[in-house]
């Protein structure tokens, strides 16, 4: 058996856009079933690896298959967590009703 080395070639999102605001305030996101789902069984599967490289007593190193895989689901998931649509907060809630009121 051959082993290979392999680069990710997914293209990860490692920045958080729009996750926090100016004022450092995490804003909300609302998370459909299926992305739910989705960052639910990635984050079992992060949970798993993860375990598995710590009691298999694994050296952390830029190229472990294990922390490779790791770090590509981790991009998954906050993938699909900033492509969820971000909640208005209740101060734009209640400026857009008061701009709809007032035009």
């Amino acid at each position: 058996m051959a082993t290979t080395s392999a680069v990710c070639v997914f293209p990860i999102r490692t920045t958080a856009p729009s996750a926090v605001t100016g004022r450092g305030v995490v804003r909300r996101r609302r998370i459909s079933p299926e992305a739910g789902h989705a960052l639910e069984t990635l984050g079992h599967a992060i949970e798993y690896l993860t375990d598995e490289f710590i009691y298999a007593g694994g050296s952390f190193s830029a190229h472990d298959g294990q922390v490779e895989a790791v770090q590509l689901l981790m991009g998954l998931n906050r993938e699909i967590y900033f492509d969820c649509p971000e909640v208005p907060s209740i101060a734009e809630r209640f400026r857009s009703l008061m701009h709809l009121r007032t035009a």
